[in-house]
């Protein structure tokens, strides 16, 4: 096993749709609410400044109405082709108390307006990748990805 696979998870979908719908799926408040946790979970909030050094907080809530505050700083911006996000700061270059894992998110033009979607969370550590698939990274991920296409099959 190699020290990447130790360390990564990966989910790889291909959608009926331009990157450039998911990125603004990715970039835009009010269209991430709708599609980024697996239902019946909810995006209380979204508060996402899209740029290198950037802060995003999205709340998500449980269905009886608890409260998960995400707090995070985007890495990387290539409009429509890429997005790398990371738990470990909160704001500006301040690091947060146990930073978790970097998310990268890659946007690869198919053609005839398809999109192959690579979604890779990098962790630290080999315990954190493994916490976070018990926790449901496949599944979740996956459906919070079912949830997008049909967003995108709507905008």
């Amino acid at each position: 096993m190699t020290a990447s696979t130790q360390h990564e998870l990966v989910l790889v979908r291909e959608f009926d749709a331009p990157r450039e719908k998911i990125y603004k799926a990715w970039t835009d408040p009010d269209l991430l609410k709708q599609w980024f946790v697996p239902r019946p979970w909810g995006v209380a909030e979204a508060t996402l400044d899209v740029r290198p050094g950037g802060s995003s907080v999205v709340v998500m809530h449980d269905p009886e109405g608890n409260q998960y505050p995400n707090r995070g700083v985007y890495l990387e911006i290539v409009e429509n082709e890429k997005i790398v996000f990371t738990d470990a700061y909160t704001s500006a270059w301040v690091p947060s108390e146990k930073p978790f894992f970097t998310g990268v998110i890659l946007l690869e033009d198919l053609g005839n307006g398809r999109t192959k979607y690579t979604a890779t969370a990098l962790h630290w550590r080999a315990e954190d990748k493994e916490a976070h698939e018990k926790m449901g990274f496949h599944e979740g991920w996956g459906k919070a990805a079912d949830q997008l296409a049909e967003l995108l099959a709507k905008i």
